[in-house]
């Protein structure tokens, strides 16, 4: 089984006016790790003054470091060809740039691409565990407290960079498994609060339910997400 772990850092969040500047992904095959991958993206305007504080990319640093938009494209491209799970926290965030980025480059192929990887949104299972937050560092603070292999393996996380969120999500994912082994479950489900709606492109291959805030974690018993 092949599995990628991924995140982005973007421009803004608005995956038709902004682009990723920075992509992580951790490349696990048969539970071991094959590849790591984390690179930034050039960028051909000014990076908003927010962008920068939050995640210490700049623009001189995309200058300098930044490949091109299409060669970034193609590696994604061929790492999810006969990849079997991507997973991501917020996982409908950085689908709608991913598939922005491939769009643009492969208009023909992208929606095959996308819809033949099986999708895990880490999130959707951390609502349904936890109390809010939800955030990736909530995340890694709260199972922190839980598991000594985790709090060990997640040391000098630098979080708002993809390289080491990725990081954190592929030890984030490996101790929520190993406190209730359900993720399967959770296969293209996405889950959204009803307040704001679904943000980005709509994806006829994901499930969307809703998600209500809630002050704890679903117990083992219960439903996962609200049926349709």
């Amino acid at each position: 089984m092949k599995i990628i772990f991924f995140d982005t850092e973007t421009s803004g969040l608005n995956c038709q006016k902004c682009q990723i500047i920075e992509l992580a992904m951790i490349t696990v095959v048969d539970g071991e790790i094959v590849d790591q991958y984390d690179k930034f993206i050039r960028y051909d305007k000014n990076l908003p003054k927010k962008i920068v504080k939050l995640t210490g990319i700049t623009d001189e640093l995309l200058d300098e470091k930044g490949l091109s938009e299409e060669r970034v494209a193609n590696d994604l491209k061929e790492k999810m060809l006969g990849c079997d799970w991507m997973v991501a926290h917020n996982a409908q965030f950085d689908l709608s740039f991913v598939y922005a980025l491939l769009e643009k480059y492969f208009p023909n192929e992208v929606d095959d691409i996308v819809k033949n990887v099986s999708w895990l949104d880490t999130l959707s299972v951390l609502k349904d565990r936890k109390n809010y937050p939800h955030k990736l560092i909530d995340a890694v603070k709260y199972y922190k407290s839980k598991d000594d292999d985790f709090r060990r393996a997640i040391v000098n996380i630098n979080f708002h960079r993809a390289g080491d969120d990725t990081k954190a999500l592929y030890y984030l994912t490996k101790v929520m498994k190993k406190e209730r082994d359900d993720l399967f479950e959770y296969k293209n489900i996405f889950g959204y609060n009803p307040k704001w709606g679904v943000s980005g492109k709509k994806f006829k291959f994901i499930k969307y339910k809703k998600q209500f805030y809630h002050n704890r974690g679903k117990l083992p018993h219960e439903e996962i997400l609200p049926k349709k």
